[in-house]
């Protein structure tokens, strides 16, 4: 931890004469993104594998009229399918699953209250603050509360954005279904899929309650999310 800490603790001294106080927030939003590309041809491969067995839905689908009264045959006789076709039926999760512990280290690493990066500030507002602190000093208008106005905003854009995605591909996909066999999910799943579209608006509240610096990479990350996904899955 204590590595990637100076990492970004030597590119905030780089970006120092060009941000000023502001420096280490602009290295973690530059060192998310870095992260983020560096990890993008596990999002390219998520990206085909999905494709891949999008591509084989209408076949799915006939299988499923063909054999509607016999489970076990249409769980063979899907499997086969992805097997002639060679698409592994969890090739579009894999890749984004694989990604998860670089996420989950960065927001450690951002989150930490005795990191030295909490001590800088963006703007008004200091890089260990919350959004109750910003409130607390100034109200939501104040210098610090007017930080987390634009942040909010911009996570707002991005998650409505999110919003539109996801519930268009919901209604292209139809009835929820089993991801590795085509079949019909269970009831449960129907309901998931109904709220799927609405989880992007979590962000706002994770940038409301963890630290700046946490709520920085958050918010570089869900946005780079946003575009990589409007550029692989167009």
């Amino acid at each position: 931890m204590s590595v990637f800490a100076s990492l970004v603790g030597r590119l905030a001294d780089l970006l120092q004469p060009l941000l000023g106080a502001s420096a280490a927030a602009g290295a973690i939003v530059l060192f998310t993104a870095v992260v983020r590309l560096l990890v993008h041809p596990l999002s390219r491969a998520a990206a085909r594998g999905q494709k891949a067995r999008t591509a084989l839905q209408p076949k799915i689908a006939e299988l499923r009229r063909k054999h509607a009264k016999n489970p076990d045959r249409l769980q063979k006789a899907v499997l086969e399918l992805h097997a002639e076709e060679k698409v592994s039926p969890l090739s579009g999760f894999l890749p984004g699953l694989l990604q998860l512990p670089a996420f989950f280290l960065l927001y450690h690493l951002f989150s930490d209250t005795g990191g030295d990066l909490l001590t800088h500030r963006l703007l008004a507002a200091p890089l260990g603050g919350r959004w109750s602190d910003a409130l607390a000093d100034g109200g939501p208008f104040g210098p610090a509360g007017l930080v987390y106005a634009a942040l909010f905003a911009l996570v707002a854009a991005v998650a409505y954005a999110n919003f539109r995605r996801t519930r268009a591909a919901t209604a292209v996909a139809g009835p929820a279904t089993g991801p590795a066999t085509g079949e019909p999910a269970p009831p449960g799943l129907g309901a998931v899929a109904r709220v799927m579209p609405f989880m992007s608006f979590l962000t706002l509240v994770t940038v409301a309650v963890v630290p700046l610096a946490a709520a920085l990479y958050v918010v570089t990350s869900t946005t780079w999310s946003a575009v990589e996904r409007a550029v692989l899955y167009r």
